[in-house]
């Protein structure tokens, strides 16, 4: 289930506070991905609540 694009617009990336993005629908694990150029961290969504916690979030390959 994607998140409301209300909340989608106010969360930010902990560690760099760049715009976070959902990942794809198709994803097998829902997760919202740092936009900024230097982070790019995912961070992962569970029972539809994000978890913004940078030791939670992992390095896309």
């Amino acid at each position: 289930m994607p998140l409301e694009a209300s909340l989608l617009e106010i969360l930010a990336c902990p560690a760099c506070h760049a715009p976070l993005r959902q990942s794809a629908a198709d994803a097998t694990e829902p997760e919202l991905i740092c936009t900024g150029e230097t982070c790019g961290l995912a961070y992962p969504v569970r029972d539809d609540i994000p978890v913004l916690l940078i030791d939670e979030a992992r390095r896309p390959a």
